[in-house]
C-alpha cells in the first residue's frame, strides 16, 4: 500500500533522513524504533505532508496506492495532500494536550473531520462522533462530546485523538509515540484499542516509539533507525531474538526488564535508619470548581498514608495517573501544606528531579547559572550557608563533572542540550546542596532507552557515592524494578501495598498490584 523509495530529507542542507526504503502492506503494523533524533518522526511527517516547509526532499519519492504523493525536485501538491489527509491516511500525535485546540470542545474538533470530508448534516456528524467515541472506549460519549481537552484525563484525550484519526476509516494510521506519557494500565488499553482497530478495519499502521517492549507487542515488523538511516528491518521476533546489527543489540540491552538481575545500591541493608517517617498523612486540595465566587471545597487526594524512607534506599512509588503520587511527594517536600498527620524528616531541604527538564529549567539562563541557583537560594534561607561567587562557580563545575558533562556546557543554555543532557542538569541542580533525599518524579519516562539506561546508571552511582535516598515515582514498572529496593503501590489516594522489590513482584498480595504488574509484562 505504501512505498517509501530512497527517501532523503534535509533541513538547511543537512540531511536528517537518508535513503530510507520502506514498504507497508494492507493490514500490517510496522514499528519504527530508534533513539531521539534518529529521523523516525521526520520520515512519518514527510509521508503525511506535515513536515516543516523548510524541509527539502533531496532524493526519492513516496507512493500511496500507486499515487505519487511526494517526489524529489517537485513542489508539494497541497491539494492532493488535503484530499488524502484524514480520508486515506491520518496521524495520532504524541501529546494530545498540545495537539487538541484548548479553546474548542472535543466533539466539535472531531466533527470537523467529517465536516471537511463528507456531506453529512450537523445532526449526522454529531451522531457519528458519538458512535466513534463509544467505539474507542470513551464512557458517557455525550458528556465527553461537550468537554474541553483540559477537562479530560490523559488517557481520555488520547482516545479522542484516536477517534479523530479513525473516524473516516483511513487506509493508513501513523501513531507517533501515542502512549509515552500514559501510565501502564492506560497504555495497555490504548495499545489494545489500536490493535483492535487494525484488526477490524484491516488498515495499515506505522507505530513510532522508543519503547521497544511496546513495539514487540503490537508490531508485525520493525525498522530500526539510526542517524537518519534504517540499519535493520525484519519480522518483530527476529529483530528482538536475533538482532544482526550492533546498534540494535545495544538498544535491546538497554531495555529495562524484570528478566535481568537487579543490583541494589543500598548499603547496610540490615541497619536501616529512617530519614523520613510519614505517619497517617492525608493531603487535601481546596477547589471552587467552575464558579470562581463559590466557597472553596476541600477534597482529600491522599488518605492516611504511613511509611518510612530509609537512608541510602530507593523507594518506588507506582500507580495509575491521578492516584495521588505527585501530591504525596509534594506534601513530603512541603509544597502542599493542607495536610493532616505527620511527616518527620532528618534530612535538610529534600530536592526534586522533574519529569520534563525542558519546562523546569529556565530557558533564558546558562547551565552554570542554573546549577548555582540552589546554592544562592540556600544562602538566602540560611545565611550561615552563604557561599562566595567563586566557591559557587567551583561547585557548579564540580557538579557538571559528577553528572558526566564537560566544562564547555557551563556557558550553554538548555535549548543547546539534548534531552538526556538536560536531565543530567536537572539531577545536578537537585544534588548540588547535598540534600540526602531526592524525589524523582518520572525522571526517565520521556527518554529513549539508551539515554534512559545512562540516567538510571548515573542515579545509582551518585546514590552510592553520596548516600542518597530516592522516592522514585514512575509508571514504568520495569524501571522501578531496576532502580528500587522497595515498592509502594497507590490507588485512588491510598497505599495498598508496600514491600521488598523482589518479594512484591514475586508475590503481590493485592489484586490491583497483580493487575498492574501483569499489564507491564
Amino acid at each position: 500500500m505504501i512505498k517509501i523509495e530512497n527517501l532523503s530529507v534535509a533541513f538547511d542542507g543537512t540531511e536528517v533522513v537518508k535513503n530510507v526504503n520502506l514498504e507497508i502492506t494492507d493490514g500490517e503494523i510496522l514499528g519504527i524504533v530508534g533513539e531521539s533524533g534518529s529521523g523516525k518522526s521526520v520520515t512519518a511527517l514527510t509521508l503525511m505532508g506535515l513536515v516543516s516547509e523548510t524541509a527539502e526532499v533531496t532524493s526519492g519519492r513516496i507512493v500511496v496506492d500507486d499515487c505519487v504523493l511526494r517526489e524529489a525536485g517537485k513542489p508539494v501538491d497541497k491539494k492532493l495532500y488535503r484530499t488524502m489527509q484524514g480520508d486515506n491516511m491520518s496521524m495520532i500525535f504524541q501529546e494530545p494536550m498540545t495537539s487538541l485546540n484548548p479553546t474548542q470542545k472535543v466533539g466539535k474538533q472531531v466533527g470537523e473531520m467529517l465536516k471537511l470530508h463528507t456531506v453529512l448534516t450537523k445532526e449526522e456528524i454529531k451522531a457519528k462522533v458519538l458512535e466513534t467515541f463509544e467505539a474507542v472506549g470513551l464512557r458517557n460519549p455525550e458528556l465527553v462530546y461537550n468537554c474541553y481537552p483540559h477537562q479530560l484525563s490523559g488517557g481520555m484525550r488520547q482516545r479522542v485523538m484516536i477517534a479523530m484519526a479513525v473516524i473516516l476509516h483511513p487506509d493508513l494510521v501513523v501513531a507517533d509515540e501515542p502512549t509515552t506519557a500514559l501510565d501502564v494500565s492506560i497504555q495497555n488499553q490504548i495499545v489494545a484499542l489500536l490493535k483492535d482497530i487494525n484488526t477490524k478495519e484491516n488498515n495499515s499502521m506505522i507505530f513510532i516509539t522508543h519503547d521497544l517492549n511496546l513495539a514487540r507487542r503490537i508490531c508485525d515488523r520493525v525498522a530500526v533507525m539510526k542517524d537518519g538511516r534504517i540499519v535493520e528491518l525484519g519480522a518483530t521476533e527476529d529483530i528482538f531474538l536475533r538482532p544482526q546489527e550492533s546498534y540494535t543489540k545495544n538498544l535491546m540491552e538497554a531495555v529495562p526488564s524484570r528478566l535481568k538481575r537487579r543490583v541494589s545500591a543500598m548499603k547496610n541493608a540490615d541497619n536501616k535508619e529512617p530519614i523520613v517517617q510519614v505517619k497517617d498523612l492525608s493531603v487535601f486540595y481546596e477547589d471552587r470548581g467552575s464558579n470562581p465566587f463559590a466557597k472553596k471545597v476541600r477534597k482529600c487526594i491522599v488518605k492516611n498514608a504511613t511509611f518510612d524512607i530509609y537512608k541510602g534506599e530507593s523507594l518506588g512509588l507506582v500507580g495509575e495517573s491521578g492516584c495521588g503520587k505527585t501530591t504525596l511527594s509534594k506534601a513530603i517536600l512541603g509544597m502542599n501544606m493542607i495536610t493532616t498527620g505527620e511527616v518527620i524528616q532528618t534530612t535538610v531541604r529534600p530536592q526534586m528531579i522533574f519529569q520534563d527538564p525542558y519546562s523546569s529549567l529556565n530557558p533564558s539562563k546558562t547551565i552554570g547559572w542554573l546549577l548555582q541557583e540552589p546554592l544562592r537560594a540556600r544562602g538566602i534561607l540560611d545565611p550561615s550557608q552563604k557561599m562566595t561567587k567563586a566557591d559557587m562557580e567551583a561547585a557548579a563545575y564540580e557538579m557538571l563533572k559528577r553528572v558526566g558533562l564537560e566544562e564547555k556546557y557551563f556557558t550553554r543554555k538548555p535549548s543547546q542540550l539534548s534531552g538526556g543532557q538536560r536531565q543530567r542538569i536537572s539531577i545536578g541542580q537537585a544534588l548540588i546542596t547535598r540534600p540526602g533525599l531526592i524525589v524523582a518524579d518520572e525522571p526517565v519516562s520521556a527518554l529513549d532507552v539508551t539515554v534512559q539506561a545512562q540516567i538510571m546508571e548515573l542515579m545509582q552511582n551518585l546514590q552510592q557515592e553520596m548516600e542518597l535516598s530516592y522516592l522514585f515515582i514512575s509508571h514504568d514498572i520495569n524501571v522501578v524494578y531496576k532502580m528500587c529496593d522497595r515498592i509502594m503501590v497507590m490507588k485512588e489516594g491510598q497505599i495498598l501495598e508496600i514491600g521488598e522489590t523482589e518479594e512484591i513482584f514475586a508475590h503481590p498480595q493485592n489484586e490491583y498490584t497483580q493487575t498492574l504488574f501483569r499489564d507491564s509484562l
